[in-house]
């Protein structure tokens, strides 16, 4: 049976809160994430575990079936290559691409999808820094922590982000912050976890905000 686009946009959300906050996913975090009444997601729960995508446990939220899993591991596949797509080949910047993305994720054509991995060399990450699914949906995870849990004097490379919102990383970009860039911790600030990073020769101040957004792996 068909997925509809809201559908779809229904099953990543369930993934990601998921690996937050465990399998059950609450009504509540669902109409958070996407922006919806508590009663209209009740309803979509109720869709969608009539066509076997989930379990919905009343007055408790939902978890995803295996069939519910694969099919929002395949929707971020997807997500994540035409990223890849619009950054490398169209030369979007990447605070432009996730919400082209978003629309893009939806088009169902297995074909496509499999030529669009093999055209772009099999990226194993998109411009983010998160993990591709490949077509088995494996989803090989890197060790990282956040910036902000960095240790002063110890060299880092920046791996990903966590919020890919435009005002974010059009920040990231403004300091020269991408992925693979190098960082080290100058000082951190015992009273509000405010870091001095050192990019190149520049000393940048950033706040927990920030550092809370970036991950990051030793050098």
């Amino acid at each position: 049976m068909a997925t509809t686009l809201t559908e779809e946009n229904y099953l990543k959300a369930i993934y990601h809160i998921s690996h937050t906050y465990g399998d059950v996913v609450s009504t509540n975090a669902i109409a958070e994430k996407v922006d919806a009444k508590a009663s209209s997601v009740t309803d979509m729960l109720k869709k969608l575990a009539d066509k076997q995508l989930l379990d919905y446990i009343k007055y408790k939220g939902a978890s995803l079936t295996e069939k519910g899993r694969k099919t929002a591991i395949d929707i971020i596949r997807k997500h994540r290559l035409w990223e890849v797509f619009l950054v490398e080949k169209l030369k979007f910047s990447w605070d432009e691409v996730h919400e082209v993305a978003e629309q893009l994720e939806h088009i169902k054509s297995p074909k496509l999808t499999k030529e669009l991995d093999a055209f772009l060399g099999f990226p194993k990450h998109d411009p983010h820094g998160d993990p591709i699914p490949n077509a088995d949906g494996y989803i090989h995870r890197t060790n990282k922590i956040m910036l902000s849990h960095a240790e002063v004097g110890k060299t880092y490379t920046c791996v990903g982000v966590i919020d890919s919102s435009s005002e974010f990383l059009k920040y990231l970009d403004k300091h020269h912050i991408g992925i693979g860039t190098k960082l080290v911790v100058v000082e951190k600030e015992a009273f509000d976890q405010s870091m001095l990073i050192k990019i190149a020769s520049k000393t940048v101040a950033m706040s927990k905000a920030i550092t809370t957004n970036i991950y990051i792996k030793e050098q």
